[in-house]
């Protein structure tokens, strides 16, 4: 089985201010704060640490082994950053490297692929899923999880677009088949031997005669969306504006869980588990390129 590359330290970026809410049908909603320091989000640890962990997400696993071996750090830093839209016309890439962040840190399930990995140019944009991960449930069931990530001001927004998204992925017909062929085509280069290739081939692609492993398909999904802040809340003293921001936002979040709830109703996502993870931002339309311009400098 693959390792995750992610540590949990990850997480220390972040206040945890909702863990594993309860959402209807047994799935579940996970709310991230980044952390405060001088009454405001600390995006330059976000930044260094997102940076660190660039080439996990953007580059296979193979891919990032051949070129520390061959101590070529210096083309494995450029060759992740080349991955990356150009930032002033990136409207989600963010989005996705968070979700990948978490799902391998918090969740604990492997990345098996990322879009950005299959781009030939960093304006390229490659459609379906932001990325698939592979969680072991038990030692009989495993679940792949197909991410879907969004960037909106608005978080109400950002719930329907996501669910909209993997309405289309779910009904589009050939859609989830063409993801699984994709997967089968880049599985190799998430593996470093032939062993390890064989035992992912069977997780994900099980035998219903054998009977040994089972499948199912789940969604991970990442919300980003603006929390306002005003003048008056910017001037408290530091510790009165950190409970502040974390309550205002944690208020948002559970006066929308409704709204979430509506769309794991609907009868096209029963049998799907859905993990929802949150984090609010500031400004986030001027922010989400500032931090990937950040990370590609």
């Amino acid at each position: 089985m693959l390792e995750t590359n992610i540590e949990s330290k990850f997480l220390n970026l972040f206040y945890h201010d909702l863990q594993d809410q309860i959402l209807d049908n047994d799935n579940t909603l996970n709310l991230f704060t980044l952390k405060v320091k001088n009454n405001a989000f600390a995006y330059d640890e976000l930044i260094e640490e997102l940076g660190d962990n660039l080439c996990h997400f953007a580059l296979s696993r193979q891919n990032v082994k051949k070129l520390i071996e061959e101590q070529k750090f210096n083309t494995l830093v450029q060759t992740a950053k080349s991955k990356l839209r150009n930032h002033n016309i990136n409207e989600g890439e963010l989005g996705e490297i968070l979700l990948y962040c978490i799902l391998e840190s918090y969740l604990k399930a492997p990345k098996i692929l990322t879009k950005l990995e299959l781009k030939t140019a960093n304006n390229d944009y490659v459609k379906g899923a932001d990325g698939v991960h592979l969680l072991k449930v038990d030692d009989k069931n495993y679940q792949l999880i197909f991410g879907e990530s969004k960037l909106e001001s608005n978080v109400k927004n950002g719930i329907y677009s996501a669910f909209g998204s993997i309405k289309n992925f779910l009904t589009k017909e050939g859609k989830s088949k063409y993801e699984i062929e994709l997967l089968n085509t880049n599985l190799a280069k998430e593996s470093f031997d032939n062993d390890s290739y064989e035992i992912l081939k069977k997780i994900i692609i099980p035998s219903a005669k054998d009977d040994e492993t089972y499948l199912d398909y789940s969604f991970g999904i990442f919300l980003g969306f603006n929390i306002e802040i005003n003048d008056e809340e910017r001037k408290m003293s530091n510790s009165d504006f950190r409970t502040c921001i974390r309550e205002k936002v944690k208020t948002h979040i559970q006066e929308n869980l409704t709204s979430i709830n509506f769309q794991l109703q609907k009868s096209e996502f029963t049998g799907y588990k859905f993990y929802v993870y949150i984090i609010p931002f500031s400004d986030i339309a001027e922010k989400r390129k500032e931090i990937i311009e950040q990370i590609t400098l």
